[in-house]
């Protein structure tokens, strides 16, 4: 304890040197009544202050920062006027599809009415009662075997010149179907 005494420094003591100190004031403290330590002052907390900012002075304005400015604009309001002319596409997409739908039911409804119309089978009668129309015969009724797979035969053409002589050949080509395209 006579440690923490001596580095504590007292404002009475402060004109004592250290080296002639003989502890006599710290066995007076441990004698007498010991003293409450003082409580800590917290040191003041400086404001934060901005630094100083050097401002710059206004410089001219470049010519290519303008003419980026504008074409960036230029394309904001193209881009901006696609989309309202993929809105209305749209729209109008919607509402031909629904017209789309009426017709193709108003279609059905009218090969209903065609076929009810229309009876062939008496107008056949009358066509061959009349002897217009002929009924096929056996020899006149051809049938195509579709059960096989298809087929194809592929002949190899001959080739054609290469080099110098093959260009000038396709060009000329090319220039005598542009002349009948034209005629």
């Amino acid at each position: 304890m006579a440690t923490a005494v001596k580095r504590k420094r007292y404002s009475q003591y402060d004109t004592v040197p250290f080296d002639i100190y003989d502890g006599s004031a710290a066995r007076q403290l441990q004698q007498e009544e010991v003293l409450q330590p003082r409580p800590l002052v917290r040191p003041r907390e400086r404001a934060v202050v901005r630094p100083k900012v050097r401002v710059r002075e206004a410089g001219a304005v470049s010519p290519f920062a303008v003419v980026g400015f504008m074409a960036v604009a230029v394309f904001a309001v193209l881009l901006l006027f696609s989309y309202v002319q993929l809105a209305v596409i749209s729209d109008q997409v919607v509402s031909l599809r629904s017209d789309l739908t009426g017709l193709k039911s108003e279609e059905a409804k009218l090969r209903a009415q065609y076929e009810l119309a229309y009876d062939l089978e008496s107008i056949e009668q009358t066509l061959t009662a009349s002897g217009a129309m002929v009924k096929p015969q056996n020899g006149q009724v051809i049938y195509v075997d579709l059960s096989e797979p298809d087929s194809i035969t592929y002949y190899q053409q001959e080739e054609g010149a290469t080099g110098l002589k093959g260009a000038a050949e396709s060009m000329y080509s090319i220039f005598s179907e542009i002349v009948e395209y034209f005629s």
